[in-house]
C-alpha cells in the first residue's frame, strides 16, 4: 500500500510539472491579464484595514469632530460594506456581461467602475467628503464583483484540457497576492500614513486597471464563447491554436463541440434551478461551502485585523506588521495547496481547514479573556490568528469557488454560480457590518460566534460534501441523486470501501 501511495504521489507530481510546462506564451499572457482583476479584488479587500485609524479620523473631521465614537465606527463599517454591496451587484451581473459582450471584453468594460472608484477615493480627503469615499468603494465593489465572475470564467475557458484543473487555484493566488500588496503598501512608513492613505486607496485600482486595459486587447476571446455562444467556429479554432502549445488543437475543439451535445443545453434560470429536485442537494452543498468560507471569521481578519490586534493589547506598529503576516501567510499557503489539491482531495483539505479554524477561534477567544497587560497575551493572540489564516488558506479560501463548477452540468452551472456569488457576498457583507458591533458589545467573545458556526458547518459538510477529485461532473451529479443521497450515503459508502 505504501508503494502504491508513493507511486500515485509521483504521478501527481509529474502531472503537475507537465501542466506547468504546458502553458504557452499567449496563454500565460491571457492568464496574467485576467487575474489582474482578481488582484484588484484582493487589494481592495485588504486595503482599508491598515489605514483604518486615519480613515476614522478623517470621517470625524468632516463632522467637525462632533461625531460620537459609535457613529464613527458605524460610518467606517459602511465604508467597508459599500464595497460588498457593489460586489453583490457586480457578481450577479457578471454572467449577463459575459454572454452579452464576451469574457475578455466584459473584463475590459469593468475597468470603467474601477477607474471611477479610484478617482473618487483619491480625492475624497481633498474634497472633505466621506460620501465620495463611500461611492468610490461602491464603484470599486461593482468591478470586484464582476471580476469574481469574469476572470475565473475566462481562465477556465482558455486553459487547455490537461491543465485546466491546475489553473483553478491561480485566481485565489492573485487574490491573496493583492491582499498582501495592500498590506505592505498600507504600512505607516509606506502609504498608510495620515496624509497618503487616499493615494493608497486610489493606486490599488488605477495601476492594475490601466495595465489590464492595455493587455486585454492583445489576447483572443475565449474559444468556448466564440464556438458555443457566438457560433464562430473558425474564430474559435484560431483562438485555440494560439492558446495551445500543441501543434494540433483539434482534440480541444472536438471536446468543446461534444460538450454542446451533453444533456439539456437550454440555460436554466435561477428560479428553475431552485425548483429542480436534482439540483437541490448540490446547490445546498455549494451554499454551505460558501457560508463556511465567509462565516468562518476570516472576513473580520481581512477588514479589521489591525484594530483587532490593537484592541487585544498589541502596540500599533506591531499590529500593522501582524496584519502583514496575515497576507504573507495567505499567499504562501495558497502556493502550498496548489499541488495538494489533486493529491489530498477537496473534501480532506476543506474539512481539515474548518477543523483548524474552529480550534483557532477558540484559542483567540481564550486569549481575549486573558490579562491583556501581559505582553505574551498579545503574542498568543497574534499566533492564534496567524494559525487561523493557515487553516483558512488550506481549504476554505479557494475550494468553495472550485467545487461549485465541479458539481453542476453545463445548463444549470451559470445560475448555480449566480446563487453562490450572491450568498458569498451577502455573508461577507453581514460579517463586515456586524463585526464592529460584536467588538463593542461582546469584545472578549467576538470570535466565539465564528467558532460555533464553523463547528456546525463542519458537521454538516462532513455528512454531505463528496470528494470530487478525479471525478467528472456527470459522475458527481449521478452520485448526488442516488437513493439515500440526502442522508450522505455516498460518503458512508466510500468510507466502507476504504475500510
Amino acid at each position: 500500500m505504501e508503494r502504491v501511495g508513493k507511486r500515485n504521489n509521483s504521478r501527481l507530481d509529474e502531472k503537475f510539472a507537465m501542466a506547468c510546462s504546458g502553458i504557452s506564451g499567449p496563454l500565460a499572457l491571457a492568464i496574467f491579464s485576467a487575474v489582474l482583476g482578481m488582484f484588484q479584488f484582493g487589494f481592495n479587500t485588504g486595503v482599508i484595514n491598515s489605514p483604518g485609524v486615519h480613515i476614522k479620523a478623517f470621517i470625524n473631521e468632516t463632522g467637525d469632530g462632533e461625531y460620537s465614537e459609535a457613529k464613527v465606527e458605524t460610518l467606517f463599517s459602511l465604508a467597508v460594506s459599500a464595497c460588498l454591496v457593489g460586489g453583490m451587484i457586480g457578481g450577479l451581473s457578471g454572467g449577463w456581461l459575459a454572454d452579452k459582450f464576451g469574457r475578455r471584453q466584459g473584463l475590459w468594460y469593468t475597468q470603467v467602475f474601477t477607474i471611477v472608484g479610484s478617482i473618487l477615493m483619491g480625492f475624497c480627503e481633498m474634497a472633505g467628503s466621506y460620501a465620495m469615499l463611500f461611492i468610490g468603494r461602491f464603484s470599486i465593489g461593482i468591478s470586484c464583483g464582476l471580476f469574481t465572475g469574469l476572470a475565473p470564467l475566462y481562465i477556465s475557458e482558455v486553459a487547455p484540457i490537461d491543465i485546466r484543473g491546475g489553473l483553478g487555484v491561480v485566481n485565489q493566488l492573485a487574490v491573496t497576492t493583492g491582499i498582501f500588496f495592500s498590506q505592505v503598501l498600507g504600512l505607516e512608513v509606506v502609504l498608510g500614513s495620515r496624509t497618503l492613505w487616499p493615494l493608497l486607496l486610489a493606486l490599488g485600482g488605477a495601476v492594475p486597471s490601466i495595465l489590464q486595459v492595455i493587455l486585454l486587447p492583445l489576447n483572443p476571446e475565449s474559444p468556448r464563447y466564440l464556438i458555443i455562444t457566438k457560433g464562430q467556429e473558425e474564430a474559435g479554432r484560431k483562438a485555440l491554436a494560439k492558446f495551445s502549445k500543441s501543434a494540433n488543437p483539434e482534440a480541444e475543439f472536438e471536446e468543446i463541440r461534444s460538450s454542446m451535445d451533453v444533456g439539456n443545453q437550454e440555460k436554466m434560470s435561477v428560479i428553475q434551478l431552485l425548483k429542480s429536485k436534482e439540483c437541490r442537494l448540490p446547490l445546498l452543498i455549494c451554499v454551505l461551502m460558501h457560508l463556511s468560507q465567509q462565516l468562518s471569521g476570516m472576513v473580520a481578519i481581512f477588514y479589521y485585523s489591525t484594530t483587532f490586534f490593537i484592541g487585544a493589547g498589541v502596540e500599533k506598529e506591531r499590529a500593522q506588521y501582524a496584519t502583514l503576516g496575515v497576507g504573507a501567510i495567505m499567499m504562501i499557503m495558497t502556493l502550498v495547496t496548489l499541488p495538494l489539491m489533486d493529491r489530498l482531495g477537496r473534501r480532506f483539505l476543506h474539512l481539515t481547514g474548518l477543523g483548524g479554524i474552529f480550534i483557532c477561534a477558540i484559542l483567540i477567544t481564550i486569549g481575549q479573556n486573558l490579562d491583556r497587560e501581559q505582553e505574551w497575551v498579545g503574542y498568543f493572540i497574534i499566533f492564534s490568528t496567524l494559525l487561523f489564516v493557515v487553516f483558512f488558506a488550506f481549504g476554505p479560501g479557494s475550494i468553495p469557488w472550485l467545487i461549485t463548477g465541479e458539481m453542476f452540468l453545463q445548463a444549470p452551472r451559470p445560475s448555480a454560480f449566480a446563487v453562490a456569488t450572491l450568498v458569498n457576498w451577502l455573508a461577507n457583507l453581514g460579517v463586515g457590518l456586524l463585526f464592529p458591533l460584536m467588538e463593542q458589545e461582546i469584545s472578549s467573545y467576538s470570535f466565539l460566534p465564528f467558532a460555533v458556526i464553523t463547528g456546525i458547518l463542519y458537521v454538516t459538510l462532513y455528512v454531505y460534501l463528496p470528494e470530487t477529485k478525479g471525478r467528472s461532473v456527470e459522475e458527481i451529479s449521478t452520485l448526488l441523486t442516488l437513493p439515500g443521497a440526502w442522508l450522505g450515503s455516498y460518503n458512508k459508502r466510500e468510507s466502507a470501501v476504504k475500510l
